[in-house]
Formats: structure tokens, C-alpha cells, sequence
């Protein structure tokens, strides 16, 4: 069974992690996971460019190290880093230790304020440590763009169905992603509803 958005009890559960942006705005918030990419980010940063459209990319602390002009270029756009881990490991699957020293070691090559969680995959005693120190950020539509068996048309249509005033989006910057295949469309789509974008650090 697929979510399009998360359980409502992870909001019960992660009180202070940011889901989705109230407000009076019909407002949406573009975030990117796991990049950079050598491939996908050129093209994502030059789709969001053309519509004059910012956001944040959470990257993978390891394709950072990797590729440190792609995040230049990311930050040079007018565009947000936040923490992805250093590598993309399992909350549920990981030690609390080994997992504070992978969001650490991410935090030197993004960011040591915004945090979200590879997979969505948080333990609560992680999460405690966590937002000590970070903003975690999950989201409220997730398209499955990553996912090649979902297709480019169903990610593009859940889209275009799910969101809603101040959802925070999730898309994935990697070469195997459809998102730079659907992410025109759907901005022609929601600029066409009278929605705006904005980024995360706008509600501080």
C-alpha cells in the first residue's frame, strides 16, 4: 500500500517535526531529497530558475562530498541545503549512536539546522536528540517519483491531486527520478491553480 502523505499518528508521535505550513497563503513548498546529482540537479536548478521558483534540497552528505560545485550551484541559485545524512541509512534500522553520528557527519557538508529523516524512518529516542538541534522536516505529499515501476504519469497526477494549501513536497534529485521528467508540468499546473512557492525558511 502506497502513502501519498504520512500516518497522522507521526504527528502525534513527532509533535515539533513540520508536516505541512499553515497560514493564509495558498502556498506549496518544493523539497528535494538525495542529490546532488551530476545529471538531475543541473536540470532541476534550470526548470526551477525558469519559473523564478525557490527551494530546498536535502542533500546526501556523501554525493555533497562527491560533488561540492553542485552544491555551490544549488546555493549560488537562491536555493536551500538541509541535512539528508551523510549516508542514506534507516532510522528504524539503526542504532541511536551510529545514527546521530551519520546526521553529523551530514551536517558538515549541508546543514546543522534542517534535518529530514532518509525514508521517513525516525525512532522516537532519535528524534529527541534530534530536535534539539535541528528543524525535521517530512512532508505532506510524497509522488513517488523515485520509484520507476510507479510511473512519471501516476507521480505527476498525484501531484496535481494531493496537494493542498501549504503541503511540503517531496521529489527526489537523482538520474533515476521522473522528477525532472514531470516537474514542468506540474509548476505550469499549480501556478495555473493560483498556487505560490515559497521555501521553508520563509516561516521563521
Amino acid at each position: 500500500m502506497r502513502l501519498y502523505r504520512p500516518l497522522l499518528l507521526s504527528r502525534v508521535i513527532f509533535p515539533k517535526a513540520v508536516f505541512r505550513i499553515s497560514g493564509p497563503q495558498k502556498a506549496l513548498y518544493l523539497t528535494f531529497d538525495d542529490g546532488p546529482d551530476p545529471v538531475s540537479t543541473p536540470e532541476v536548478i534550470d526548470i526551477l530558475a525558469k519559473y523564478n521558483i525557490r527551494a530546498m534540497f536535502f542533500l546526501n552528505g556523501r554525493n555533497a562530498e562527491m560533488y561540492p560545485r553542485l552544491v555551490g550551484a544549488i546555493k549560488a541559485s537562491g536555493h536551500l541545503v538541509g541535512n539528508h545524512g551523510y549516508d542514506h541509512i534507516n532510522g528504524w534500522l539503526s542504532a541511536t549512536r551510529k545514527y546521530l553520528a551519520n546526521v553529523s557527519s551530514g551536517a558538515q557538508l549541508s546543514s546543522d539546522r534542517w534535518f529530514r529523516p532518509p525514508y521517513g524512518r525516525l525512532r522516537y529516542r532519535q528524534y529527541l536528540k534530534l530536535s534539539r538541534s535541528y528543524k525535521i522536516v517530512f512532508w505532506d505529499v510524497m509522488p513517488y517519483d523515485f520509484d520507476q515501476k510507479f510511473g512519471k504519469e501516476l507521480s505527476l497526477k498525484v501531484l496535481r491531486e494531493k496537494v493542498r494549501a501549504g503541503s511540503i513536497i517531496v521529489l527526489h534529485d537523482t538520474e533515476s527520478s521522473s522528477c525532472v521528467s514531470i516537474l514542468s508540468a506540474f509548476l505550469e499546473h499549480a501556478l495555473g491553480c493560483g498556487y505560490l512557492f515559497k521555501i521553508l525558511s520563509d516561516q521563521d
